[in-house]
């Protein structure tokens, strides 16, 4: 086939944005001149992003996940031949010992602002990272957390590794997916007040405006009761709690307390007898994997949506 001076130039263009990709990682750009080779994820729900999409082959290992979290059979399934690297936040030395190119983490996942593991400490020995859109808040500005959120994460990850077309249909399916189960939805009016509940006893840790499960709430028609907390994953006192009197409370289930201890706990707790949620024994449970940013997002819709209709 004999090539026009325009088809020439498109095609010399398409081959140019076949071999490098940039993305918005937080307040950084980043090109890529080639798909990562040797890369890790850190957490359980970074990590399924990256199963989703079909980069095992592009990865050495993960990190962060048996610390506090064990894996379901599928995940299971999907990183047997990789190693875990560090059971929670991995040292620099961890990653450079692996040869890694790419680094998929977050700030609070995996990183720390100040700490020893950053784009910037791992720049100068090759390796890339990207950070998850959600921890954003945490070195910079962003707006409240949004399904759009893990969808730009799985879109950066397409464009990073050269599986756009992979991400956009995941992506396509996973709204279609949500959009026809909400439709199908009875309306709630008002939105039931709901609480989530991660962890402590003394102060309990829960998700502000800026964390995943707010996004969650919101899309099952819920509304969360910390919505206005400034925050993402943070401490509140209980008196803001029983102020706001939860209708329903979401557990997270992770670690060595489980979900039915957490449940436990606020149903034999005097202070709270007089919360709605209590009084008419509403709650939902959430897998770690669910209430943070990845693909079993969309069923933790469903779970909450049927949830705040089963009364």
């Amino acid at each position: 086939m004999k090539l026009t001076t325009t088809t020439a130039l498109f095609t010399l263009a398409a081959s140019t944005a076949f071999a490098q990709a940039t993305v918005q990682s937080c307040d950084r750009e980043v090109t890529f001149d080639a798909p990562p080779q040797a890369a890790i994820s850190n957490d359980v729900n970074l990590t399924e992003m990256m199963l989703v999409l079909g980069l095992t082959d592009h990865m050495v290992g993960y990190t962060g996940i048996s610390g506090w979290n064990k894996l379901d059979a599928a995940m299971r399934e999907g990183v047997d031949e990789l190693p875990e690297l560090s059971a929670q936040y991995p040292s620099k030395e961890v990653l450079i010992g692996a040869d890694a190119d790419f680094f998929f983490a977050g700030w609070n996942y995996g990183m720390r602002v100040g700490g020893e593991v950053t784009p910037e400490t791992l720049a100068p020995f090759g390796v890339a990272v990207y950070e998850l859109t959600e921890s954003c808040i945490h070195i910079g500005e962003k707006g409240a957390a949004s399904m759009d959120d893990m969808y730009n994460d799985l879109r950066n990850l397409g464009a990073i590794f050269n599986v756009s077309e992979r991400a956009e249909a995941l992506i396509d399916g996973y709204e279609a997916e949500l959009d026809a189960f909400l439709a199908s939805q009875p309306a709630l009016a008002p939105a039931p007040r709901v609480f989530v509940y991660d962890s402590g006893e003394d102060a309990p840790f829960t998700a502000g405006r800026y964390a995943m499960p707010n996004a969650l709430i919101e899309a099952a028609g819920g509304v969360n009761i910390m919505e206005d907390f400034e925050k993402s994953w943070a401490t509140v006192g209980w008196e803001a709690v029983v102020e706001r009197n939860p209708e329903v409370i979401v557990i997270v289930d992770y670690g060595e307390v489980t979900a039915a201890q957490k449940r436990d706990f606020m149903m034999s707790n005097p202070a709270f007898a007089e919360l709605d949620a209590i009084k008419n024994d509403r709650f939902v449970v959430l897998e770690y994997v669910e209430a943070t940013p990845g693909p079993r997002n969309i069923a933790a819709v469903k779970t909450l949506a049927a949830a705040f209709r089963d009364n």
